[in-house]
């Protein structure tokens, strides 16, 4: 059976990550995934340019139940360490509204850079790989990966959200969790997509705070708000609705944080 110390579930970014700093410590990892390419999501971020970090990042930016848990995260690796990075691969970039920073060619630029950092004699990947019977064994884990069964001391799941299915998403990392009695939460999409009817007007002519009347949100699709200049209104729905389903009437006024670029 062959053994390693980390073995990564997820080659997106979090995944590729996590192993090229476990691999720079020496440690003997493997990276899986069920894709047949590592940083899928990646390459469609940003509108296929990568808002890989901001100038501009602090616990504030960030909705969590343990914030303390977003000020360590940060504390110990900044968005200047990762700025620093990308400089050091020459990626080529540029700031957009709010200290967003994209590439200036392509998001391949950023999987690239992740899969040089994974480019190390202890670090292997294997992708179109199906992750099966993971078991806790006392000094590790055991699982199965395509029917090979491999054992490894630590097991690090990076197989991300529910969102994008068609690029490969599952509820693979809840499933696990709840397999080793961890509490999952309800999961709900963080932003939703807006449409306004002929007769939507905001309140206030500034964008931050505006308030509008929204009739329907059938596919929760998203059209441009008409009196505003930036191009995509997002708020945080779950504060003020549950999801709603196609077709559905929805009379109430929800509040309009500041857009989100894609």
């Amino acid at each position: 059976m062959t053994e390693y110390d980390v073995i990564v579930i997820g080659a997106g970014a979090a995944g590729l990550m996590c192993a090229a700093q476990a691999g720079q410590r020496g440690r003997r990892v493997l990276v899986v995934d069920h894709a047949k390419k590592p940083g899928r999501k990646i390459l469609i971020s940003g509108g296929g340019r990568c808002n890989f970090t901001n100038y501009d990042v602090t616990a504030n930016n960030f909705l969590c139940e343990n914030p303390h848990f977003v000020k360590s995260a940060l504390a110990q690796y900044t968005q200047w360490d990762f700025i620093g990075l990308v400089a050091t691969y020459g990626v080529a970039y540029h700031e957009r509204d709010h200290g967003q920073l994209f590439c200036d060619d392509s998001a391949k630029d950023i999987v690239n850079l992740l899969l040089a950092e994974c480019d190390q004699p202890t670090i292997s990947q294997r992708y179109r790989c199906e992750v099966h019977d993971i078991e806790q064994e006392d000094t590790g884990f055991r699982l199965k990966l395509n029917g090979d069964p491999v054992r490894c001391q630590s097991l690090v799941v990076a197989t991300g959200g529910l969102s994008m299915p068609k690029l490969g998403a599952t509820p693979f990392g809840y499933q696990l969790a709840e397999q080793f009695g961890l509490k999952v939460l309800p999961t709900v999409p963080p932003w939703y997509r807006i449409r306004c009817t002929k007769k939507t007007k905001p309140a206030s002519p500034i964008f931050p705070g505006c308030r509008y009347r929204v009739r329907s949100l059938p596919n929760l699709a998203c059209v441009l708000a008409r009196t505003c200049s930036l191009p995509i209104a997002a708020y945080q729905g779950r504060r003020y609705c549950k999801p709603p389903r196609s077709g559905n009437r929805v009379k109430r006024s929800l509040s309009i944080y500041s857009p989100v670029s894609r």
